[in-house]
């Protein structure tokens, strides 16, 4: 064969078998269209049909002897898997013993026909930053200059606080931290990447970068987009063009052939977590980019997780804070509602009612709340139990006082209802959502206007204006020169939640929405004492990452260890923890799960993880192949057997109950 008439196929499909390279036969009709990264159509024998997939790469050998099977179709010409894409992709395959094709389906977007045809055609001209020198405003100018000379990894503590970035529009100092690093990497002829969990944090960090760099050198890319918008910019960072692109968990995986810089901003949120197989974070992806790009990797938060934590103390990571500000005002109060009339209407402390009220004087305040809603959970009058559906036995709630209650699970509306355990008819409210704070908050302080941010209310700033903030944990809005006063009140409440990363999770909810509080302002946290008080009194969140790393590698919990959960029949997953080849390993269960399946723990070091992951693909695609082999003709697929074994590897749900 002539030269490049062999094409390297990775098929788009989620049966772990085929996730490997297939050898196609380039026709001389589709010879000058089929180039690495377009996507195509071939046949696949073992389907019976055509499947999509993507040219890898090119080659004139091939190792197999029998005639190969061609091409059928080039879907569209534009290359839209990148080499630095597919490599990134294996990579975090094999790590979490999953397939490369579903995590490329993260990363590439639908095809959108008009996108292609309205693409611009590429600038190509430099960036260069006029005026000043560009700087990080709150850190060490040498330290900065060293990560981006030496490509180096480093966790930032970010400045609090929020700052006017132009006339009327105000962002977290953060914000405006990574903004100053993506328009360094860009004046030095490279790409930035920048994530961030959610819209909120997203609008903040484009409005901060909109601020320093040409607007045609920005990309967004994220799900709230339309399809024709996310794959038209998609695209153009094929275009060999430096450019910032922002977005949220999958932007990780954006195509950049110069990457100077990856930016994680909170990577402890669990939005940052992939729902799907092979479940792969974005602080992962982000450590593997970096090792084969070289390039700058920071996570930057206000409060450090212990997976990165566990990376500065192996001296992987550096540790970088600011400098120029001074830390929050913390005060801890005690979980007792004060003797004064007004506050014990709002069932607040007294120093959260003396912090409100002087708040108040001056701008908005911000009350945090742990649930959306009027009342959380409902119990029965008389004996206390939950009160639960009749319908599906999921627990009752109320969205407002004028509500009739109705099920969290399945919506259906508790009307005649009657408890299991004692037979009474009468429910009784425990605890107070959003709605109903904001009905108490707004009767102790008349006068004020009450605004609701939760999931039901997307509030994402608000006004300079004396007003009363009641918002859920991560919805809290940015305020115009930042609350005069922040009060956490459902400190117990979020603390009682049962999962291991509970003080974690906490103490970074709390340190966000204390950091949009302006300079001096008080901050209040009602019922929370001991180390969580001190390392938000003292703001050494980080001090506190070290300690409960170091209680969870004495227990060998994550992150300190590597886990990973196997769940199937008994006997599947028996044989799939004798065949591991890794010696001490710890193995937790099997423990019975619906449906006849169990599910078992196993737990070893960072340094088996590539052996592990290896010996777990192999099972999984043995345990698929014995499944389709006992499929039979004519059978419906809903009834056809399901995947003998699902592994999970890095999954914390298991220790939720701990």
């Amino acid at each position: 064969m002539t030269e490049a008439s062999i094409a390297r196929v990775l098929i788009d499909s989620p049966l772990p078998q085929l996730d490997r390279l297939f050898d196609y036969a380039i026709p001389e009709n589709l010879r000058e269209e089929a180039r690495a990264g377009v996507r195509v159509k071939a046949p696949l024998k073992t389907l019976g049909r055509l499947v999509e997939g993507w040219i890898v790469e090119l080659t004139d050998t091939v190792g197999y002897a029998g005639k190969l099977s061609e091409l059928d179709s080039v879907i569209s010409p534009f290359p839209v898997l990148a080499p630095e894409v597919w490599t990134l992709a294996r990579a975090a395959a094999d790590r979490a013993a999953g397939n490369a094709a579903d995590v490329l389906r993260l990363g590439i977007p639908k095809r959108h026909a008009r996108a292609e045809k309205s693409l611009p055609e590429p600038a190509m001209v430099s960036y260069e930053h006029s005026g000043e020198p560009l700087a990080v405003t709150y850190f060490d100018a040498d330290s900065i200059t060293t990560l981006f000379a030496a490509n180096k990894r480093a966790a930032l503590a970010a400045p609090t606080g929020v700052v006017e970035i132009s006339p009327g529009k105000w962002v977290g100092r953060w914000a405006v931290t990574m903004a100053e690093l993506a328009a360094q990497t860009l004046a030095r002829g490279s790409t930035a990447i920048l994530a961030t969990p959610d819209f909120r944090d997203q609008e903040q960090l484009e409005a901060a970068v909109t601020a320093l760099v040409p607007e045609d050198r920005i990309l967004r890319l994220d799900a709230r987009q339309s399809v024709q918008r996310r794959y038209g910019n998609f695209l153009r960072t094929h275009d060999g063009t430096p450019y910032v692109i922002i977005g949220n968990r999958s932007v990780v995986y954006a195509p950049a052939t110069k990457l100077g810089l990856l930016v994680v901003w909170d990577d402890g949120d669990s939005l940052y977590s992939e729902n799907l197989s092979p479940y792969i974070h974005t602080r992962d992806a982000a450590l593997l980019r970096q090792e084969q790009q070289q390039c700058a990797l920071v996570f930057l938060s206000h409060s450090r997780s212990t997976e990165v934590q566990r990376l500065v103390e192996v001296g992987w990571f550096g540790a970088m804070s600011p400098g120029g500000i001074r830390p929050p005002k913390v005060i801890p109060s005690a979980n007792q509602v004060s003797q004064d009339r007004l506050a014990a209407i709002a069932r607040i402390p007294s120093a959260a009612w003396k912090a409100a009220r002087a708040g108040l004087d001056e701008g908005p305040v911000l009350v945090q709340v742990a649930r959306p809603g009027y009342a959380p959970r409902l119990a029965c009058a008389d004996c206390a139990q939950t009160a639960r559906c009749t319908t599906c036995a999921g627990p009752l709630a109320q969205r407002s006082a004028s509500s009739t209650p109705s099920c969290v699970w399945c919506g259906a509306l508790a009307v005649k209802w009657r408890c299991r355990e004692c037979d009474g008819t009468r429910l009784r409210m425990v605890g107070s959502g959003s709605a109903r704070t904001a009905d108490e908050l707004g009767r102790a302080f008349p006068g004020y206007r009450v605004i609701v941010a939760d999931g039901d209310h997307q509030v994402t700033t608000v006004s300079s204006e004396p007003s009363l903030v009641i918002a859920t944990r991560g919805a809290e809005p940015v305020a115009e020169g930042g609350y005069r006063a922040v009060l956490l009140l459902d400190g117990a409440g979020m603390l009682a939640r049962e999962s291991l990363r509970v003080s974690e999770d906490c103490l970074r909810w709390w340190s966000n929405a204390i950091a949009l509080a302006a300079d001096g302002a008080p901050a209040v946290v009602v019922g929370v004492g001991g180390a969580l008080a001190t390392a938000l009194v003292t703001w050494r969140q980080e001090d506190f990452a070290s300690s409960e790393l170091a209680d969870r590698r004495e227990l060998r919990f994550p992150p300190a260890i590597r886990v990973a959960t196997l769940t199937g029949k008994v006997a599947l997953v028996a044989a799939a923890i004798e065949q591991l080849p890794v010696e001490p390993l710890d193995v937790l269960g099997p423990v019975d799960l619906p449906d006849g399946v169990v599910r078992t723990i196993i737990r070893f070091d960072y340094k088996a993880g590539p052996a592990v992951a290896e010996q777990l693909k192999a099972l999984v695609v043995a345990a698929t192949t014995v499944s389709r082999s006992n499929r039979k003709p004519g059978m419906p697929r809903a009834s056809q057997p399901a995947p003998g074994l699902r592994v999970h590897l890095d999954d914390l749900e298991p220790f939720v109950d701990l």
